[in-house]
């Protein structure tokens, strides 16, 4: 089953998001079994099991939006251990019921933490659940190391696939697909520039921490696999502007995601109308759009929270400090930096205030 993971294609992608003759290289991680969350799923459990943190039979124990559970669940049918996924009212009913075919015990919290949001929450949860299970073991996917080093054969795929790479854009949740991709393209490509592409209402860029519709991008904490000094620049993107954008890229390119694959496209579009021409540009698609189609894809939902109403502005707006003023559109900083550096605040203070993906 693992075999089914990786060699994942690309796809060129121009017009309508880029002038013809312009475009850039769009990774369609959807094309695995359940995303891009896949790779970290089976990589972590096997370093676990190699190290003897995981025994034969352990019980996994893990919280998540959603991607990541399928990737535990592929891991734990692979490896032979069950799976518990904790996870919130926001988890879409289908992703619900896919887990549970796969064989993961699914448990919700009921009420967010009061500083540290749903992520926090299921956090707690997650630490009580192991108390309970002896001889379980949580990957921890914000801070551990493996969650960065899974994604080294993407970057090499994505390397001999497209050649050359000058930007590479990735959408930023726990930080690890941006962090153990641009590292392993920078050592083949010194000069790449990376570009992150976060959610309004998520704290990884310093900005305050807000409800979130989207799902899959953005936190509501501070996770220490995000690689803040490989960033060249941050883009914080609105869930109806990556409405717009999963569907522009539908009707024209017959391949598309969720918000996070909205997101990246939208400022990889941009970033090929802006750039010189010549240069070679690299997104990171995470997933297909199966699990949105009852929201991204589905005109009442969309309505209903206004995201249907106009398309993005040409340009995003920008800010020169990450905590200049609370973003509530497409905005852009290039100057990006550990925003608890910026607060002046010790980056281990934050585990009893932090709200994952």
């Amino acid at each position: 089953m693992s075999s089914l993971v990786g060699n994942t294609p690309v796809l060129r992608v121009s017009e309508p998001l880029a002038p013809a003759g312009r475009g850039f290289w769009a990774k369609l991680e959807g094309f695995n079994p359940g995303g891009i969350k896949d790779r970290p799923g089976l990589h972590m459990v096997e370093r676990a099991r190699a190290r003897g943190d995981l025994e034969p039979g352990g019980r996994i124990i893990e919280s998540t939006s959603g991607t990541l559970g399928l990737g535990l669940a592929l891991a734990g049918l692979v490896h032979g251990h069950p799976v518990t996924l904790v996870t919130d009212p926001g988890l879409e009913r289908s992703m619900a019921q896919l887990l549970t075919a796969y064989g993961a015990q699914v448990t919700l919290v009921s009420e967010p933490h009061p500083t540290g949001g749903w992520q926090q929450a299921r956090r707690d949860r997650v630490a009580r659940l192991l108390e309970r299970h002896p001889g379980s073991w949580c990957p921890d996917q914000y801070s551990n190391p493996d969650n960065t080093t899974a994604y080294t054969p993407l970057a090499l795929e994505l390397a001999q696939q497209v050649g050359h790479i000058d930007v590479l854009v990735c959408s930023v949740g726990t930080g690890g697909h941006s962090a153990g991709i641009s590292r392993v393209l920078r050592q083949l490509f010194p000069g790449l520039q990376l570009v992150g592409v976060d959610t309004i209402g998520s704290t990884i860029f310093g900005q305050p921490a807000r409800p979130r519709l989207m799902r899959g991008l953005g936190s509501s904490i501070h996770p220490r696999n995000v690689a803040y000094d490989h960033f060249s620049e941050v883009h914080w993107v609105a869930p109806a502007e990556a409405v717009w954008t999963c569907r522009q890229l539908a009707a024209s390119h017959y391949a598309t995601g969720g918000w996070s694959v909205g997101a990246v496209a939208l400022v990889a579009g941009w970033l090929a109308r802006t750039l010189p021409v010549e240069t070679r540009i690299a997104a990171i698609f995470p997933d297909g759009p199966q699990r949105y189609l009852g929201t991204v894809y589905d005109d009442d939902y969309c309505t209903a929270h206004g995201l249907l109403e106009t398309p993005p502005a040409a340009e995003p707006e920008m800010v020169g400090r990450l905590d200049e003023k609370e973003v509530t559109r497409w905005t852009r900083c290039t100057t990006v930096l550990d925003p608890l550096t910026l607060a002046g605040t010790d980056a281990g203070s934050d585990a009893a205030t932090e709200g994952g993906r």
